[in-house]
């Protein structure tokens, strides 16, 4: 079916092309109030909106935002910074034009010059995890970047505040008593690797507590790179055992799980575990619910929106924002197990009392 033009609401409503355009654009003119309901039921019969591409350009303003992004689009786990900046975009009246480049440079290039064809308001540019990058050849000036930060400086920036999220992580186990505290980390060099193992390291020397190099093993990013992290770790002597382990990510931390789980480990009672992401269906899914440290998707993708529409107002052009990465208590976080074994100790040593002993005292 065809879509209804400007003139046909013109033929509708028995008048000219002009008072149509005039009415449907709200614009001010000796039109009769009469006339101007005649011309929008006849819009209505005829099925026709005013383009707001149009009516934007006429305005010098298009109401569209561009989001360039590597993989955002076709991954769950990030997807809540597309949520967070398409909400601000709809309450600021704008529409996001998203654009997935799976990391291709060609791709990227064909993006941002179709982006700044269609004249798009603002332009966000946006990566998968917390990265430093270069940026690319043609975009505005304004364009502002979403968990990653350029080299250079130049662009206004946010990204999750990791140092600070993997010292939370570590307080919390240094919260429960635990001085045996190990890192698993990743085998790969992502900026927050090096970021989250500073705030941890940060954390023991605030508690007094030596670092331990045997105790920052790294492995695969994934559930069976934790599995074979924390067997190395569990295999130490007792006196060097860890009581507690802060993991890279939640998919780490689930392998940490199968591990103590497969040696008869009760978590918390014999191991204490923290993760990092509050990844949906798998922090909250262990048994128990893993206490974790969440990326702050959806407040980054809100503030890069506003930021980019100006309903935000921040300072200088080239400074980065920090959001802050809250820690998410569940369950998996208790004392350490020489502080659970002393009570149970005690009332043992005075139930197994022979009755004499207990009548000589």
């Amino acid at each position: 079916m065809a879509r209804a033009r400007i003139s046909d609401v013109a033929a509708a409503a028995g008048v000219s092309v002009t008072t149509v355009s005039l009415v449907m654009n709200d614009v001010e003119s000796r039109i009769s109030d009469e006339t101007r309901q005649r011309v929008r039921e006849a819009a209505r019969t005829v099925g026709y909106a005013p383009s707001s591409v149009a009516r934007g350009l006429r305005a010098q303003q298009t109401r569209t935002v561009g989001l360039i992004s590597d993989q955002i689009a076709t991954t769950p786990f990030a997807g809540r910074m597309l949520a967070g900046a398409q909400d601000a975009a709809r309450e600021n009246g704008h529409l996001v034009y998203l654009l997935d480049t799976g990391g291709d440079e060609t791709i990227e290039r064909e993006a941002i010059r179709a982006l700044t064809a269609q004249q798009v308001d603002a332009m966000i540019y946006a990566c998968m995890w917390h990265r430093v990058v270069d940026v690319p050849q043609g975009l505005p000036a304004q364009t502002v970047f979403l968990d990653c930060r350029p080299e250079a400086g130049g662009h206004r920036s946010v990204v999750p505040d990791d140092r600070a999220g993997g010292a939370a992580a570590v307080r919390e186990l240094v919260a429960a008593g635990h001085r045996r505290i190990a890192y698993i980390d990743t085998d790969e060099t992502p900026i927050a690797s090096t970021l989250r193992h500073e705030g941890y390291v940060e954390v023991l020397a605030e508690a007094g507590i030596p670092v331990d190099a045997t105790l920052h093993v790294r492995a695969e990013t994934s559930a069976l790179g934790g599995r074979a992290a924390a067997d190395l770790l569990l295999d130490l002597p007792d006196e060097r055992r860890p009581t507690a382990v802060f993991c890279f990510n939640d998919r780490m931390a689930a392998g940490v799980y199968i591990a103590a789980h497969r040696r008869g480990l009760d978590i918390p009672r014999d191991l204490s575990v923290v993760g990092y992401d509050d990844q949906q269906l798998i922090a909250a899914e262990q048994d128990p619910p893993l206490t974790t440290v969440a990326l702050p998707h959806y407040a980054m993708g809100r503030w890069a929106m506003e930021v980019a529409l100006g309903v935000r107002a921040e300072g200088d052009e080239d400074a980065t924002h920090l959001m802050e990465c809250p820690v998410i208590r569940r369950d998996s976080v208790g004392p350490p197990p020489a502080q659970v074994a002393k009570p149970n100790r005690r009332r043992a040593s005075h139930t197994e009392r022979p009755p004499e002993a207990a009548t000589d005292r």
